[in-house]
């Protein structure tokens, strides 16, 4: 797992490390897609903000999330490396559905440590957060499966209260 801190002092600064994270960003050709992303990429961005005045202090974190999408192995042709990086995608992202649906019951036990990626989420699905999901699709019908199956956990996600987000001071 790949795990950078840099610390950022403007705006600026955090263009250029979200630049070099999409340069460093594992991408292959499979036949589903010529520049399929073979892995799934978080950006945690930390604000700290105090009162000068009142000497109030808060504490923020904005994280953007792209998940690599999903593939059917029997349309992708996927083999050696590029056929387990699909195979460990596509259990990262059973497992986040695994999460939303057990968040969704309201169940007792939410499976956040099947996964990496659903481990690294839990603070912010766990409640104390906004979540706002976007899923692009590709209007070509040659993609209507893997279109149908990204809005359908789209459906999933869009019914699930992840609970009221708490003001927290630092």
């Amino acid at each position: 797992t790949w795990v950078t801190v840099v610390p950022v002092e403007d705006a600026a600064a955090v263009h250029a490390v979200l630049r070099t994270a999409g340069r460093n960003r594992a991408t292959a050709a499979t036949h589903c897609n010529e520049r399929s992303s073979r892995s799934h990429s978080i950006c945690t961005i930390r604000i700290r903000a105090s009162n000068e005045e009142t000497g109030q202090s808060l504490c923020g974190a904005l994280n953007l999330v792209d998940l690599a999408g999903s593939e059917r192995l029997k349309t992708s042709n996927a083999s050696g490396d590029l056929l387990k990086q699909t195979q460990s995608i596509n259990r990262s992202l059973a497992c986040l559905g695994d999460v939303i649906a057990a968040i969704a019951e309201k169940q007792p036990h939410v499976p956040f440590r099947n996964s990496k990626l659903t481990y690294l989420l839990k603070n912010y699905l766990s409640g104390g957060a906004k979540v706002l999901m976007l899923v692009t699709v590709s209007p070509a019908a040659a993609h209507l499966p893997e279109s149908t199956c990204s809005l359908r956990f789209a459906q999933k996600v869009s019914v699930c209260e992840v609970g009221t987000v708490r003001r927290g001071a630092a």
